[in-house]
């Protein structure tokens, strides 16, 4: 299960990216660190940026509601997802990795 942590404005999470893999996709949770993979290299912010896309799409998410606020240059990035419970975003998670 995915570790949330209640913010004002949202939620926050933690995300493990790995750039570069073969497909876009939500790999797992470990620690209570969701994992996602994605293509694009990690330069100039093309692997940020699809990062946000992968987790937009597969967790109902607009890109207003998502912003990486930890970890911009790292493997390891904390996200603020606006306006949802901790308790829709681990139902959403939970969901997208159902659903592969």
């Amino acid at each position: 299960m995915i570790l949330c942590e209640a913010h004002p404005d949202g939620v926050v999470f933690s995300v493990k990216a790995h750039a570069g893999a073969k497909r876009n996709e939500l790999s797992g949770v470990k620690d209570g660190i969701l994992k996602v993979s994605v293509t694009q290299a990690p330069e100039k912010g093309k692997a940020n940026r699809a990062i946000v896309a992968i987790l937009c799409k597969r967790l109902l998410l607009r890109k207003a509601q998502l912003d990486i606020i930890a970890g911009e240059t790292a493997r390891r990035k904390r996200f603020l997802a606006r306006d949802i419970t901790p308790e829709e975003l681990t139902r959403r998670v939970e969901q997208a990795l159902t659903e592969g």
